[in-house]
């Protein structure tokens, strides 16, 4: 969709609507909308820059609209409880995978994504297409991931310990991890080439830190 470029947001895919998807009654096709690496920061950035809920309502501006132009009710993964199942959308719409640390992951884009709306649509619109991969996680020996946090939040058998993170993100050796973004996500091989500025990476950790 030409309509989302200028904002720095990329179509993530779709699905034909099942009952079982959650997706408003009448809904046909879903198909979601994100971001990809820097783009969307370099591009709309300062019109959410040190505002704690300034990308939401950015969001909704920006899509509302774009919703409006095309007949379609507008979605968001934020906004609840309860809140939409965006995770599971994805893997219908991309076909990706639960990487260890918990966050998706995209076979060119890594860990480095992000969604932020769906387009709900009465009608059956086209789909792009997007071939399912196999998990790229499971070809991962070394799982660097799971060894680069400094206080051990990530493991296999046990999740993510997000006391310990935040708890962390709160002193001086946290800095590293506020400032650049989660040492552990940085550690991933994958998408190393659209890994997030330095400013936006900062801005999710802040917006993080802040829910807790």
């Amino acid at each position: 969709m030409d309509r989302l470029a200028p904002f720095g947001l990329i179509l993530r895919g779709g699905f034909r609507a099942e009952p079982a998807d959650g997706a408003p009654a009448g809904t046909a096709t879903v198909l979601l909308v994100g971001n990809a690496g820097p783009d969307l920061w370099r591009r709309s950035g300062e019109a959410f820059r040190d505002q704690p809920d300034a990308m939401d309502v950015w969001t909704k501006r920006v899509m509302d609209p774009i919703g409006d132009s095309v007949g379609a009710a507008v979605l968001y993964p934020f906004g609840g409880p309860p809140y939409n199942p965006f995770q599971r959308w994805a893997k219908r719409a991309e076909g990706l995978h639960s990487s260890p640390l918990g966050i998706l992951i995209h076979p060119e884009y890594g860990l480095w994504h992000a969604y932020r709306a769906a387009l709900c649509f009465a009608d059956r619109v086209p789909v792009p297409e997007m071939p399912p991969g196999d998990n790229p996680c499971s070809a991962c020996a070394g799982k660097p991931c799971l060894s680069a946090c400094p206080v051990s939040a990530f493991s296999e058998a046990e999740g993510y310990d997000v006391p310990a993170c935040a708890a962390h993100l709160r002193t001086e050796d946290g800095a590293d991890c506020m400032g650049l973004g989660c040492r552990a996500r940085r550690a991933c091989p994958l998408g190393r080439d659209v890994v997030y500025d330095p400013g936006q990476a900062a801005f999710h950790m802040q917006a993080f830190l802040r829910a807790r």
